[in-house]
């Protein structure tokens, strides 16, 4: 059986050492967002409580308008279909273990998921 460890410190130790290993994997059914780490092969599992989308600054500001900010329940919504549609371009940008929160970015269509992590939980294979 895996072991489980729930503490979001596992996340920032595996994501500092190998940055690039860390991918976005899936989303399960509970709001819980799956990371995997190809090089620890360590699963971590983040239960969202909230996950607002926003558009980056520098695509704001070239359409010259102030950024959109998605309802927080559309969030979730379209970070699933940012997912199926162009999973290897997100990629984990910034989180913060005392506040409990994770910023993925996508690459391809520069949306920035801002997760507010209710918990977190490392699992290793």
């Amino acid at each position: 059986m895996a072991q489980v460890i729930r503490s979001g410190a596992f996340l920032q130790q595996c994501w500092s050492v190998h940055p690039l290993c860390v991918t976005v994997k899936r989303i399960a059914d509970d709001r819980t967002v799956v990371l995997l780490c190809s090089s620890c092969r360590s699963a971590h599992h983040l239960q969202c409580a909230s996950v607002v989308a926003q558009p980056s600054a520098a695509q704001s500001e070239a359409e010259n308008q102030a950024p959109a900010v998605v309802e927080k329940a559309e969030g979730l919504t379209q970070l699933a279909n940012c997912i199926t549609a162009h999973r290897p371009s997100l990629s984990l940008r910034e989180m913060d273990v005392f506040e409990d929160r994770v910023l993925i970015r996508c690459a391809d269509c520069r949306c920035h998921y801002d997760l507010a992590v209710l918990q977190f939980e490392m699992r290793q294979k």
